[in-house]
């Protein structure tokens, strides 16, 4: 039976889920949109929805707010500008390699969330659990890892920017994580929830404001496929809603290790949709994935 302080887990399923689809959808749109314009989606479009989150929780919840105090600023500009940077670098990346295989390069964050939120937060990780991030992160290695062709890990332009990205994704989760828990007097969930609303306040603002500066036709392009965005801006904003759930519950490394079965569904998604097979040396990968997140979650 689930206590709340074990509520990190469905939550961050949740939100892989919706990451898994919100990724798909952000990728058909970089080539009418372009990079940046691609990425102003899940923020424009992902506010409104926050905001509505938000107004949902304070209904159910009965808590106030307060303006957040000075140290949840600069967590908040932290984890806001490292997720535009991460999500700009992901779709470049998905424009050179395969979704699967830059799922993979992704999700070597864990590991290095689980160094930065020791350096910058202090959370404490047992051995187990950094032994269940090492086994989750060479299974999707091993996943991703395909001799031969144009998904090998051999170019390395792709590479660099898959392992910067997930750089930037780790201090992200980090920023949002220390901000969420510097929020005062309400519960858990209104942290969450006022976190995101800031985040996307403030990332929507500044790509917004840089896309007017550069690339005016792109922010008409954005208007004018308003429904395919709309639907995106909601997929993110509610696997957003998730993720800073589960940070307000437990270290962000825990949270991102978990979210490496985004792997396992993307392979699904591979497998049902489209009729790939998957290679012996895949399943090995997706096995040791499923040791590891067993391993964190039981430890």
């Amino acid at each position: 039976m689930f206590t709340v302080a074990s509520l990190w887990i469905p939550f961050t399923i949740i939100a892989a889920l919706g990451q898994v689809a919100r990724n798909a959808m952000q990728r058909s749109l970089t080539k009418p949109l372009g990079t940046w314009g691609a990425t102003n989606i899940r923020f424009l479009f992902g506010f409104p929805f926050s905001l509505l989150f938000l107004g949902l929780v304070l209904l159910a919840t009965g808590d106030h707010l307060s303006a957040p105090p000075a140290v949840f600023w600069p967590w908040l500009l932290l984890g806001a500008l490292s997720q535009i940077v991460a999500t700009g670098l992901m779709l470049l990346a998905m424009n050179d390699r395969s979704f699967v295989v830059t799922t993979a390069y992704l999700k070597t964050e864990a590991i290095q969330t689980a160094i930065f939120g020791f350096v910058f937060l202090g959370d404490h990780l047992t051995w187990l659990k950094v032994l269940a991030i090492m086994i989750a992160t060479i299974g999707v290695v091993i996943t991703a890892l395909r001799p031969g062709g144009d998904k090998s890990f051999a170019e390395l332009k792709p590479t660099i920017t898959g392992l910067v990205a997930a750089a930037a994704f780790a201090l992200s989760a980090v920023g949002f994580r220390g901000a969420i828990i510097n929020v005062p007097d309400v519960s858990f969930v209104t942290a969450a929830s006022i976190t995101l609303v800031l985040g996307l306040f403030v990332q929507t603002l500044i790509l917004t404001i840089y896309l007017l500066w550069r690339t005016p036709d792109v922010l008409r392009g954005i208007l004018r496929l308003w429904r395919p965005s709309m639907l995106a801006g909601f997929i993110g904003a509610f696997a957003s809603q998730f993720w800073f759930l589960a940070f307000a519950l437990t270290a962000a490394a825990n949270v991102r290790t978990l979210a490496l079965i985004e792997v396992l569904f993307a392979q699904a998604v591979a497998y049902y949709s489209f009729k790939q097979p998957i290679a012996p040396r895949e399943l090995a990968g997706i096995a040791l994935i499923v040791v590891g997140v067993a391993v964190l979650v039981g430890a």
